[in-house]
């Protein structure tokens, strides 16, 4: 209801105000994140009790981790002398409900909710729900017996089967949403009390205008409070008496959150492994531990040709490391059929297994033929296990991960999820899930239980190529964009990580040893401005140099617990007021650079190499751009003395060359291509200098200088990101009534640039989405109202200002303006790797790096002068544009010289 919403933002407020946090995800409802949180909980080692009315939670119940239910009833509304609520442990859910948490989907999913709008069955009520739960465990088991229910009953599940399976899909909780939280952030530290009060007056709240004194204790604060009782407005009085509270009834009416005496009943729930056991009547994978058996797969295998349905395939590892691991088994399913599974044991501890030689001679044809195709859940991973054991991979067709990265690139793309989220009655299981003491592996299995956990992966994985295609045909754009560009990538990304970069560890050596001594040097110089010695990575300590002994401005910052916050953010906002923040802000950047990298990278050079691996992430950003980890070579700062020195470090195959192959303002290009705007096209095609003729612009002359250059360079790219005029007059040095004056007449010259921003802000209200030049799509949730009820809307009806939105919209409207930029950045260097990759494999030379919009291989010198115009000339044309791009290309003994 549209009157609903100011409550909400009061409640925000009104929480903010009592220092609670708040934690929201968007996309998800509040019981995936109550679920989620009380995971995170758990395995931070705590207890978790969640307060709530809700019996749907029940379901999250769970005794080996601690996870109770503090269920509310009327009498925690009516000011009763009684508590108010229960605690629910399994037992008590059995109590109350007659069923097991485990079981509470299973019940929704049959007798429905109309207050959460789940329908169930028709005809079933809750009574004959418990019934069956109690008769057949689960739906699963139901259904799978349908032809032992009679009569009626037996009617009304047959007829509402597909509404008791949305159901269950409606009635689950999501417990490993993407949620940012630091429980430091939680405790209770108690609050401004006159915040508060002047919140609760402006609000009427009278009571906890009473109450506040019992309520600042119990939210953490050290001493009580007395309040004059006939409070009414926020000058009122308060004072700090010792530990006395001084109202009549906050113990009682806040008992919510007193502690609760520890369950003394003993309570046997099923473990995840028997759990998994009890799965054999859904899925019947056959276990293949004789040649025989084998023999008998592998005859099956061979007629699985047909491109429509490709054999899923799941290998179980004894660690996540492709070139350490051990393949511990094999799972494949080729079929929709319960027994249509496999499962060969390699390497358990226990148990039959055939020999990993026996197995490769009969897998081998198969594996390495295009003849069969194949599909995996994250193929990368799997194709690189099966390449350190001596198997090329050939005839991956589908990619389960890359198919919901490219449909929807925001949300979670593990196999557990998509199982929920495409499978009804089907949830693939983590390795979580499998409760494995430490140190132990999936080798330490049963291998019949392993063989249920394999094979439900590689069951899941099969299932969901029929519902992800179906949904792909629907935009034939995201459909080619996988099949021409992610999947084919995934191949390059493989031999890249497999590859690695040879390392000058020596040099890292002394470099790291030159640093400690610049940091000594800018630790005296912060000594001499503040005249006083301190910890520069203390944020107490600078707080109170900076704050309290220098008087810098406090309104640039925020308070905590242990004074004034001196994050990055702040020490931006106070540069230009004293020397000691330049030197604050370069002692921050070379810590973490020397840490991040010259200290840290040569530690990750794998010893059976002896060269850097990185991991090359595709379904990480939302935008498309590759990411990369272990290490993060994305973050390597780009043109600055720090990062020619780092790169100095990376080297080629001994006597070989390293080649850098960089797109040369590749964002603007994009932008002039979208936009279509006359004097960037005019520009890059007649290879002017695109900054030079911003700057000649907004000065109104034809001769302008080094530093007018610089500013037409800010704010050319200040545009991409949404740069305002407070940023851009602090990036260029110039006041904010100049800097407003530069981009109003910016906005001016470059009319077209800035319609098509706003167009496409447009369309992400209209449309819910901004796409790429190759169609990749970036989807975009509003939190405002007014822009919510525009979905479906005419971009063009759209008048942006005339719309009311918060803060957090303006941000995900400017990250839309730039995700088609960013993303087409993304569309085009993926294009230019997949197509150098298939010329490069009639050389030596090859790809091993990829940076930012920039290509590193490496090759012997003779075949340097050959490739360096054929690495150009992909790159430069790997997609067409209304204007050039151009790419600088150079090669050298290091990634220094290179560049």
């Amino acid at each position: 209801p549209e009157d609903f919403i100011p409550d909400i933002e009061n409640l925000q407020h009104l929480l903010t105000a009592f220092n609670l946090k708040i934690v929201t995800a968007a996309g998800y409802e509040a019981d995936d994140v109550l679920g989620t949180l009380a995971q995170i909980g758990y395995r931070a080692g705590y207890r978790v009790k969640i307060l709530s009315g809700d019996r749907d939670l029940f379901q999250l119940v769970d005794v080996e981790k601690n996870i109770s239910i503090l269920y509310l009833d009327n009498n925690a509304f009516k000011g009763s002398t009684k508590n108010g609520y229960r605690e629910f442990d399994p037992i008590a859910v059995v109590e109350k409900m007659g069923i097991f948490p485990s079981q509470v989907v299973d019940y929704k999913a049959l007798c429905g909710d109309k207050s959460d709008c789940i329908p169930g069955v028709r005809g079933i009520g809750e009574k004959t729900a418990v019934k069956l739960l109690k008769e057949y465990q689960n739906l699963t088991e139901i259904y799978n017996n349908i032809d032992k229910i009679q009569g009626k009953l037996k009617q009304q599940l047959t007829e509402g089967k597909e509404d008791a399976l949305h159901s269950q899909f409606l009635a689950n909780i999501i417990i490993d949403i993407p949620l940012e939280v630091d429980l430091q952030t939680c405790k209770l530290e108690g609050f401004d009390l006159q915040l508060a009060l002047s919140l609760l007056n402006r609000l009427e709240l009278k009571k906890f205008i009473k109450d506040i004194g019992a309520i600042y204790q119990k939210l953490g604060g050290k001493e009580a409070v007395l309040i004059d009782p006939n409070l009414s407005q926020s000058n009122g009085s308060i004072s700090s008496k010792g530990n006395k509270t001084m109202t009549k009834n906050g113990d009682r009416q806040l008992s919510l959150f007193d502690p609760t005496p520890s369950e003394t009943e003993e309570v046997i729930i099923p473990t995840l492994a028997t759990n998994i056991i009890d799965e054999r009547d859904r899925i019947q994978p056959q276990i293949i531990d004789t040649s025989e058996n084998l023999q008998a797969l592998v005859k099956i295998l061979y007629q699985q040709t047909d491109i429509t349905k490709p054999v899923a395939w799941d290998t179980e590892t004894s660690s996540l490391e492709p070139w350490e691991t051990k393949l511990i088994g094999i799972g494949c399913c080729w079929g929709d059929h319960i027994t249509d599974i496999a499962y060969i044991p390699i390497l358990h501890t226990a148990g039959k297994c055939l020999s990993q030689a026996e197995i490769f001679v009969a897998l081998r044809p198969i594996l390495e033929s295009s003849k069969y195709p194949k599909v995996f859940q994250n193929a990368k991973f799997d194709r690189l296990v099966f390449r350190y054991q001596g198997i090329n991979i050939a005839g991956v067709v589908f990619d389960t991960m890359l198919a919901s990265y490219i449909l929807n690139p925001e949300t979670n793309h593990n196999l557990t999820d998509l199982s929920k989220r495409y499978l009804l009655g089907i949830a693939a299981l983590s390795y979580k899930d499998l409760n494995l003491a430490k140190g132990k592996t999936i080798a330490d299995l049963d291998i019949e239980i392993a063989a249920q956990y394999c094979g439900l992966d590689a069951y899941s994985t099969y299932l969901l190529v029929a519902k992800l295609q179906a949904e792909l045909e629907t935009v034939p754009e995201l459909n080619r964009l996988l099949l021409e560009v992610e999947q084919p990538l995934e191949i390059v990304l493989a031999e890249m990580e497999a590859r690695g970069v040879r390392l000058d560890r020596e040099y890292l050596q002394k470099l790291s040893q030159e640093l400690n001594t610049d940091l000594d040097k800018i630790k005296l110089q912060a000594y001499r401005d503040a005249a006083e010695e301190f910890n520069l990575d203390s944020p107490k300590q600078l707080s109170e140099i900076l704050f309290d002994k220098l008087g810098l401005d406090r309104k640039k910052s925020t308070k905590t617990k242990t004074g004034y916050s001196t994050n990055h953010a702040v020490l931006e906002k106070l540069q230009g007021e004293h020397p000691i923040i330049d030197r604050i802000l370069e002692y921050r950047t070379l810590a973490k650079l020397k840490s991040t990298y010259v200290d840290a990278l040569p530690i990750l050079v794998r010893p059976d190499s002896n060269r850097l691996h990185t991991d090359f992430n595709q379904t990480i950003t939302s935008t498309g751009r590759l990411s990369s980890s272990n290490p993060n070579l994305q973050n390597i700062p780009i043109r600055t003395e720090f990062s020619r020195r780092i790169r100095q470090a990376f080297l080629p195959q001994e006597s070989w060359l390293l080649v850098s192959a960089d797109y040369s303002q590749i964002e603007l290009r994009i932008l002039a291509h979208l936009s279509q705007e006359p004097l960037l096209i005019k520009a890059y095609q007649n290879n002017d200098d695109v900054h030079s003729v911003t700057a000649k612009l907004l000065f109104e002359k034809e001769d302008i200088t080094s530093t007018e250059r610089r500013l037409g360079k800010i704010i050319n790219f200040g545009v991409i990101y949404g740069m305002g005029a407070q940023k851009f007059a602090r990036e260029a040095g110039v006041s904010s009534k100049e800097a407003k004056e530069f981009i109003e007449k910016y906005r001016h010259k470059y009319a077209k640039v800035f319609d098509y921003l706003e167009g496409l802000k447009r369309e992400a209200i209209a449309n819910g989405f901004v796409t790429t030049i190759l169609g990749r799509r970036r989807y975009v949730t509003f939190e405002s109202h007014s822009l919510r009820q525009l979905l479906g809307s005419k971009p063009t009806e759209i008048d942006l200002n005339r719309l009311d939105y918060s803060y957090i919209d303006a941000q995900v409207l400017r990250s839309a303006a730039n995700a088609p930029i960013q993303g087409s950045c993304a569309d085009i260097i993926k294009a230019a790797m997949i197509q150098l990759h298939r010329v490069l494999e009639s050389y030596r030379a090859r790809l091993i790096l990829q940076v930012h919009d920039e290509l590193i291989l490496e090759m012997p010198p003779e075949e340097w002068q050959e490739l360096k115009e054929t690495i150009k000339n992909i790159m430069e044309n790997a997609v067409k544009l209304t204007v050039p791009l151009v790419v600088d290309i150079h090669a050298g003994e290091n990634w220094m010289e290179a560049k």
